[in-house]
């Protein structure tokens, strides 16, 4: 079956890029100064018959920054803070495992963006002497950082944003 060639007018319905495009063709991308947290806790709870799940990250100033996350990603988060493991790899292990057979190093997680209510993260590697940086969901960050003990950071913007809403 020969490929269809698409002009640029047969996609003037969409209004913006999706979300895995590039940070500089669809956001504006954080600013401030990444500040360190910890995860507070995973937390659900339950309106008009759904259950909502989030991971809590905290600041030293005791400011804080809930997450919207999925079943599998609260699961995997707080087996991590209870240094549990599963008879089987998780992804997040697997995802360990590869660091550690390509000794790859992961530095830090940033979450960095939060745009249309949707938060963006970083992973931070380092191979060979250069850092490698690569878009990430931040439960799936967060839930790597606490399997490997590596630095978890947001923006200052983003945590004074959510934290001035608050009050």
């Amino acid at each position: 079956m020969p490929e269809e060639e698409f002009e640029k007018d047969d996609f003037e319905y969409l209004e913006e890029p999706p979300p895995f495009f590039p940070k500089e063709l669809n956001r504006g991308g954080g600013s401030g100064t990444p500040i360190r947290v910890h995860v507070e806790g995973v937390y659900g709870t339950e309106e008009a018959g759904m259950m909502h799940r989030f991971v809590q990250l905290m600041d030293s100033s005791n400011r804080i920054l809930p997450i919207s996350i999925g079943p599998f990603e609260a699961m995997a988060i707080q087996l991590a803070l209870e240094g549990r493991t599963v008879a089987r790899p998780l992804t997040h292990d697997l995802m360990k495992h590869i660091l550690d057979r390509l000794d790859g190093g992961l530095e830090r997680v940033v979450i960095d963006d939060l745009w249309n209510s949707t938060y963006y993260a970083k992973l931070y590697i380092q191979k060979n002497g250069e850092e490698i940086e690569i878009d990430c969901r931040p439960s799936d960050a967060i839930a790597l950082a606490l399997r490997t003990g590596t630095p978890i950071y947001v923006l200052d913007s983003i945590l004074e944003s959510f934290n001035q809403e608050e009050e």
